[in-house]
Parts: structure tokens; C-alpha cells; sequence
């Protein structure tokens, strides 16, 4: 392969000509130290223990900790310092290998044997090396050099981490001006992630209190009817007898309706489908054996879609909105109503049927209202879509931007 003038081919791919290829352990102050897993007490005792979650594929999370003991000589012995970075060595294999880097709280702060301390020399920036790790051949370097026969759980020692090879800057100040532009994409997916919960549980709140009348819209006030489902929707069976080649969905307990391809990555459902059923536009449709887990979706993507046989499809009358009934029947209550009656069916396979699903009662308000009310979760629900695309954008050019400034294909100084 041509390597383009100023840069050269190493082991981990091609970096400037003036950047060296380093191992860790070329960069240490102290030796790497496995932690120490004393008994940790429930109650504060003025020493705090990182938990192995608290790496993760964000860097450190500060409230994954513990209480240790404070007379325990070998948790004083392992006590963390400002910009030591801790590695999980053993994880599952998407896992080992995590790090974060130690800011300063909580304080005083030890960590466990599942976790190693690497204290750096001068040489290395550790936020440099935090993002080192987390890249993505820093992944591949702890995926292919993980050592264990379990699919569960695999190890990495201080040999596997002292040997991790670092492209490093030719002056520090290069490696802090990339872990500065790489924090700051950080910084940004983080605020998305907060404020996208934030609205979530705004529209959560929402949810409980204008599906359910325990908020009224302004300007409606007429009487909620309590109406069994049988009264309201009609159960659909439509088979796909033709053959016809529709998109196979999927019904999620969080996303509701997704194509199944997309979903599970493969094919997962059946080779002729001509045993499913159809789903139209509007109608409702949920899993029989798994409803009580809250995967009920209203099919809002297609025409007409295919779902597995064993689903339950069905559509509402002129009386109900679809789009409220629907968002009704995600509430928590239903989720229990869903179980308990799933219990009590005379199905010996555990499955929610439509004859007695369409027993279970709602409250509904006059159509005006529901329509009214519907509109503002649909609106809440873009914004939400709005927000998680941005956030879905930020994530990639993150990505982008630690190939390109992790290798010096973007040069910042």
C-alpha cells in the first residue's frame, strides 16, 4: 500500500512521520497495580470503592461506587490520585479493557481487584490515553488479546496492558489538544443524553396524567366512559395468503413496531410468509406471549406490513383514536392489567388471546379530546426523535473525528 509523503506504516496503521509508536509501559510512573476487593459496608465510612461498573464505554462513572472499610491498611495502599486511569481486566468481552480516568471524586476513593491503576510518567496525557483505549482499535487490541474459554467473562493482565500500543504526538501539547477536542464531543453527547431524559420524563409525566383525566386539556370537560376493548376495536386477521412481499415487523417493549431485518441484524423470521398476518396503517398489534412485558405497537410505517402468526391484530371504530389507545395501553397499569390477565388465561402456553384481552377496560374521554391529547405526545415524540437523531449524529462524529485525530490524519497544531 502507498503511503503518502510525511507519514508511515506501522503495527497499528499509518501515522505522521513525526509521531512514534509507543507501548504503555514505555510511559509509566509506577508499575500497573491490580486493586483490592475488601467487604464493602452499606453504610458511608468515609473511604469509597469503584464498583466494576463504574467503567464503562463513556469513561468513569463516579456513582458506581462503594463504602470500604477505612481501617483496612490494603484499601488505604490502593487509594486513587487525580488523572490515574483505571482498566476493567476482567469483564465480558465487550467490556475488558474499559477505562476511565480518576478526577478527583469521590474522595477519598480505592479501587477493586477486577480493576488496574496505571499511573502515568509526563510523557503521556492520560485523557490521551483514555481515548486511546476506548477507540476503536484499542477495542480490537483487548478483543483479540483477552484470554479465557468463557463467553462470559474474559482477563487481560498488566503484560496485555503494558504492551498497548500508543501513536503519540511528537510534544504533549498535541496530545492534550486532541483530548480536548475529543472531550468537548463528550461534553456535547452528554448534554444530549441529559436533556433527552429530561423530555423523556417530561412526556412520561405527561402521559400518566392526560391518559388517564387526572389532568384535563383546556376547554374539555366531558364525561371519560369506561369501555371494554371489545366494544371499541375489532380483532384482525388477514393472513397473507398471497404470498405478497411486505416488510416483516417486530414489536419491542421500548420502540414498539421495527422492522425485523434492522432489528436483529439476520433473518429471524420465517422463509414463506404466507402464514403471516397483515398489519395495516393504524391498527394495533401486539406478541400474544409477551404482551405482559409491555410490547404492544400501533403500525404507523406502512400500508400494509407482516407480523408472526402468534401476534394479535387489531383495529379501533369510529369512537377512538388510535394513536390514544395506543399510548393508553403503554401505561404501567395496563402493563400489570396485560399480566395479570395472562395469568389467569385458560392458554396453557402463557399467551394473552384476543378473547380475553378484549375484556379489559379503558377510559376514554369524547373523541375531540382524545385527538386533542394525541397530538401533543405525537409532538412530544418528535422532538424526542429530533433529539435522539442529533444524538445519533454526535456519536458518529466522535467516531469520525477519534479515527481521523488518534492517528494524525488531522493534524490540530
Amino acid at each position: 500500500m502507498d503511503v503518502k509523503p510525511g507519514y508511515k506504516q506501522t503495527e497499528v496503521g499509518v501515522i505522521p512521520e513525526d509521531w512514534e509508536l509507543s507501548q504503555l509501559g514505555n510511559n509509566l510512573r509506577e508499575p500497573i497495580r491490580n486493586g483490592y476487593s475488601p467487604v464493602c459496608s452499606s453504610q458511608p465510612t468515609g473511604v469509597w470503592i469503584l464498583s466494576l461498573s463504574a467503567v464503562s464505554p463513556n469513561g468513569l462513572n463516579p456513582s458506581g461506587v462503594k463504602h470500604a472499610p477505612a481501617n483496612d491498611p490494603r484499601v488505604l495502599q490502593n487509594l486513587l490520585v487525580v488523572d490515574d486511569v483505571v482498566v476493567s481486566r476482567s469483564n465480558t468481552p465487550d467490556r475488558v479493557g474499559l477505562a476511565g480516568v480518576y478526577r478527583g471524586e469521590p474522595t477519598p476513593c480505592a479501587y477493586p481487584d477486577l480493576l488496574m491503576r496505571i499511573r502515568l510518567g509526563d510523557s503521556l496525557n492520560p485523557e490521551y490515553l483514555l481515548f486511546c483505549l476506548l477507540s476503536s482499535p484499542g477495542r480490537r487490541y483487548f478483543s483479540d488479546n483477552a484470554r479465557g474459554s468463557s463467553n462470559s467473562m474474559v482477563k487481560i493482565d498488566r503484560t496485555i496492558l503494558e504492551s498497548f500500543p500508543i501513536p503519540l504526538p511528537p510534544t504533549k501539547a498535541e496530545q492534550e489538544a486532541i483530548a480536548a477536542a475529543l472531550s468537548d464531543a463528550d461534553a456535547l453527547i452528554e448534554s444530549l443524553e441529559q436533556l433527552i431524559a429530561k423530555k423523556r420524563n417530561i412526556k412520561q409525566g405527561a402521559m400518566q396524567e392526560l391518559l388517564t383525566g387526572s389532568k384535563r386539556l383546556l376547554g374539555f370537560c366531558g364525561e371519560w366512559k369506561v369501555k371494554r376493548i371489545a366494544e371499541i376495536a375489532s380483532p384482525k386477521c388477514e393472513k397473507n395468503s398471497l404470498g405478497e412481499q411486505l416488510t416483516v415487523l417486530t414489536c419491542s417493549k421500548h420502540l414498539g413496531f421495527v422492522d425485523s431485518l434492522g432489528y436483529f441484524k439476520n433473518q429471524v423470521f420465517s422463509r414463506d410468509t404466507s402464514g403471516y398476518k397483515i398489519i395495516k396503517r393504524g391498527e394495533i398489534g401486539y406478541p400474544a406471549n409477551h404482551v405482559e412485558e409491555g410490547s404492544i405497537g400501533l403500525q404507523s410505517f406502512y400500508d400494509r406490513a407482516l407480523v408472526s402468526p402468534i401476534y394479535v391484530v387489531f383495529s379501533v371504530n369510529e369512537e377512538v383514536d388510535s394513536y390514544f389507545l395506543h399510548r393508553l395501553l403503554k401505561l404501567e397499569c395496563y402493563r400489570q392489567k396485560f399480566e395479570t390477565a395472562t395469568c389467569s388465561s385458560v392458554d396453557r402456553r402463557g399467551s394473552l388471546r384476543w378473547p380475553a384481552f378484549s375484556e379489559i377496560t379503558v377510559s376514554l374521554p369524547p373523541l375531540a379530546e382524545q385527538t386533542a391529547i394525541s397530538a401533543i405526545l405525537s409532538d412530544m415524540d418528535a422532538e424526542l426523535s429530533t433529539l435522539e437523531s442529533k444524538l445519533s449524529k454526535a456519536r458518529q462524529i466522535k467516531q469520525g473525528m477519534m479515527q481521523e485525530l488518534l492517528t494524525g490524519r488531522v493534524r490540530l497544531i
